[in-house]
């Protein structure tokens, strides 16, 4: 096949240059954006930051993306955007871009640009050196939740069909496999219930660990759509922003909230405030749950929470008194050492009070990446695609059938989750590391250790957009990666809504999107002829509605990307069945907002919710006299996002949050260790020190200090600490001190 002047790169490729590796101008992200679009127009696509995932438009000139504004036709969004949407195209437009491969010139010690020809040969030369000397497991990857769901499938079926490999994971293992786990043990599968109409229709929102004001903004906006008056109730150890705003704020004491939801479950019992006709239908393990959560009274809870007993009795009072209770839970929640019983503690309130299915309730976990459920459902790294499991032989049948491979291909055994990877390091049994769109670096726990373990790595690569995040500055071999608006593919966000993204602009330089990178390693890997259907993204998401088919996220019914253009979106379950009911072309209107289980069953062999319980453990740290202080962290602004890799190339968005970290502690505290207000001062715990600078409020109360998590360093200091079931860190409870700076 001749070359394409459009890939001068490629004129040194040395590889096999056939017709379904390269297909036409723009298939790697180098080539003009789609035909498709008018050279002055606009289109739709969903943001690219939070789970959220609301629809923006995307204003076109000459044939390339210059602005966005709020979609006002999606039904997420409802033409209102968070500022992040408003600044989605500033970071893929930010002048310090990764434009060419670069590799660490081992006599230099520096990063120096190389061709793809080049990267490639040093991937697969090096990562299967690694397998050689240590064994086919001695490499892994750890991926993320912010690429798209065709880029996840790819991955995780060369990894692990391709390459040999068996231990990987992702940053959705910090934010959402508690959700997944929780979801599963209690329903039968990792099937969030709600759609975003819930919000406005609830007349009791209970909000656990979460601040949807700011972190979610476009959910907070929808709950104050909602015309009935409702009730809305925070438990969170800070006054935060949705809780200043609720009705009812429960100042619980950190990682008390599991007692508390048992001793909420008792009272409402105790009141008879409980469905017992769609308990006994719908439910097992209630009684043992009953005679579990008698032990947990009002006063027990009362103290262990360190609330009145006013407050705890208004709680009860609301949710007994409510027709329609949601529960909601974020990160407080999932990110704990007993999270996995937490969220079911939720789930078991919803299930108990008959609040499953029906308009305005549910047991419902939000999302925080704006993939997490794509990566969940299809990343390989936690089971097959659509919630299989490796060892079931009838699912890797499955899999194999629908891909056409051997069924030796399919993996049989789970691998490593991301803190035995980490142990893996240390250990010696992980030699080789590709690391995707993630910043680990930053935002591991105890960063500090994996700095110091990455060194022990014979190969490290990263795949990015920028070559300058702490995890990049630590790698052999870096890659550079087109970011969102730059390829095309599906984000399936906390409603289980399947958007689509569009490529829109170029990525600077050689980027190429995460797929194309995907598809050069399969190629120069030798195993490129596993993956001649998987040519494009569209492709590989027929293959995804065929993996899908006959489960419980069955969206087999989807047309293809233009059904999704046309909808606004499509949750899944949209079956095949329910294709034939809705008709062709745009989904009606009535189709456009779904919830689960209206009928009262579930994935579970039984067909029956399951009840589970544990009793509460104490933090694995807990203050003492030299630490004593509980540090929380947590989001800062809604201008801020994860690491701020992308946020801080935002001139705008910088300008929403102050530039140095910063810590929150109670003016009482402020006056007792001797700080000033808006100075520096020292944060240490038992793993580090942060400079930071002390705001006195009191929306944390004394003993308790809050610094947001975006800062580079404050994963310094957090604990190592991890959930039994979901195996997810608990970032938000650790000893600390703060120490006045001296001048």
């Amino acid at each position: 096949m001749p070359l394409n002047p459009d890939f001068p790169w490629l004129r040194a490729w040395n590889g096999p240059l056939t017709a379904d590796l390269v297909q036409r101008p723009g298939d790697f992200g180098l080539g003009r954006v789609p035909e498709r679009l008018q050279p002055d127009a606009t289109t739709s696509m969903v943001c690219g930051f939070c789970a959220t995932g609301c629809g923006l438009t995307v204003h076109l000139r000459e044939g390339e993306a210059v602005n966005l504004s709020a979609d006002p036709r999606y039904p997420v969004n409802l033409g209102m955007a968070c500022p992040k949407g408003w600044e989605a195209l500033a970071p893929v437009s930010a002048p310090d871009r990764a434009t060419a491969p670069l590799l660490r010139n081992r006599a230099t010690g520096a990063l120096e640009p190389v061709t793809w020809v080049r990267a490639m040969h040093e991937f697969v030369g090096r990562m299967k050196g690694v397998q050689e000397r240590h064994g086919a497991e001695s490499v892994a990857f750890l991926s993320t939740g912010q690429i798209t769901t065709e880029e996840m499938t790819l991955l995780g079926a060369l990894f692990r069909s391709g390459m040999g490999g068996r231990h990987c994971d992702s940053n959705t293992r910090q934010c959402m496999a508690t959700a997944h786990v929780a979801y599963k043990q209690s329903i039968g599968f990792d099937a969030p219930p709600y759609t975003y109409a819930d919000f406005e229709e609830s007349d009791c929102l209970v909000f656990v660990g979460s601040n949807p004001c700011i972190a979610h903004p476009i959910m907070w906006q929808r709950v104050l759509r909602n015309p009935h008056k409702p009730a809305i109730i925070v438990l969170d150890p800070r006054r935060t922003e949705t809780a200043m705003a609720a009705t009812l704020h429960v100042p619980i004491a950190p990682k008390s909230d599991l007692a508390l939801l048992y001793a909420l479950a008792n009272a409402l019992l105790a009141r008879g405030a409980v469905d017992r006709t769609y308990i006994d239908a719908h439910t097992d393990g209630f009684a043992e749950f009953e005679r579990f959560v008698a032990e947990f009274t009002p006063e027990r809870a009362c103290a262990d929470a360190g609330i009145p007993a006013e407050t705890f009795a208004s709680l009860v009072e609301a949710v007994a008194n409510a027709k329609r209770a949601s529960f909601w839970w974020t990160m407080g929640v999932n990110q704990g050492h007993e999270s996995t019983r937490t969220a079911q503690a939720l789930i078991n309130l919803a299930l108990m009070t008959g609040s499953f299915g029906r308009p305005g309730t549910g047991a419902n976990s939000i999302t925080g990446q704006c993939n997490a459920m794509g990566s969940r459902l299809f990343a390989h790294a936690t089971g097959l695609p659509c919630g299989r499991e490796f060892q079931n032989p009838a699912h890797r049948a499955d899999v194999a059938s629908v891909l056409g491979w051997p069924e030796e291909r399919i993996p049989s055994t789970p691998g490593w989750a991301y803190d035995q990877i980490i142990d893996g390091i240390e250990s010696g049994a992980i030699r080789g590391l590709w690391i995707i769109a993630t910043n680990t670096a930053h935002s591991w726990i105890h960063q500090t250790r994996f700095r110091e373990l990455a060194k022990k790595l014979e190969f490290l690569v990263v795949q990015d957009l920028y070559a300058d995040t702490d995890t990049a500055k630590l790698a052999d071999l870096i890659l550079p990666a087109a970011g969102w608006g730059e390829k095309d593919g599906t984000l399936i966000n906390s409603e289980r809504r399947i958007g689509l993204v569009k490529r829109v602009r170029r990525p600077p330089g050689e980027a190429l999107s995460d797929f194309a990178i995907f598809r050069l390693v399969a190629n120069a890997w030798g195993c490129g002829d596993l993956f001649r259907a998987w040519r494009t993204p569209e492709e590989v998401f027929r293959l995804m509605q065929r993996l899908s088919a006959g489960r419980p996220c069955d969206f087999s019914g989807i047309e293809g990307y233009r059904h999704l253009d046309q909808s606004g979106g499509i949750q899944w379950p949209y079956t095949a069945a329910d294709a034939a009911k809705a008709g062709p072309g745009p989904l009606p209107v009535e189709w456009r907002e779904r919830r689960l289980f209206a009928d009262g069953r579930f994935h579970t062999p039984t067909g029956k919710a399951r009840f589970l319980f544990d009793a509460p453990r104490p933090p694995v740290e807990m203050p003492d006299a030299d630490f004593p202080l509980v540090l929380l962290t947590g989001r800062g602004s809604s201008a801020q996002w994860h690491t701020n890799t992308r946020t801080g190339r935002s001139a705008v968005l910088r300008q929403m949050y102050p530039a140095d970290c910063y810590v929150e502690v109670n003016p009482e505290d402020v006056a007792r260790l001797g700080l000033l207000d808006g100075r520096p001062a020292r944060l240490e715990t038992r793993r580090g020190a942060l400079e930071v600078n002390v705001v006195s409020t009191p929306t944390v109360p004394s003993g308790r200090v809050f610094v947001p998590m975006h800062y580079d360093g404050v994963n310094r200091l957090t604990a190592e600490s991890f959930d039994p079931h979901s195996r997810q860190p608990s970032y938000k409870h650790c000893a600390a001190r703060l120490v006045p700076r001296k001048s």
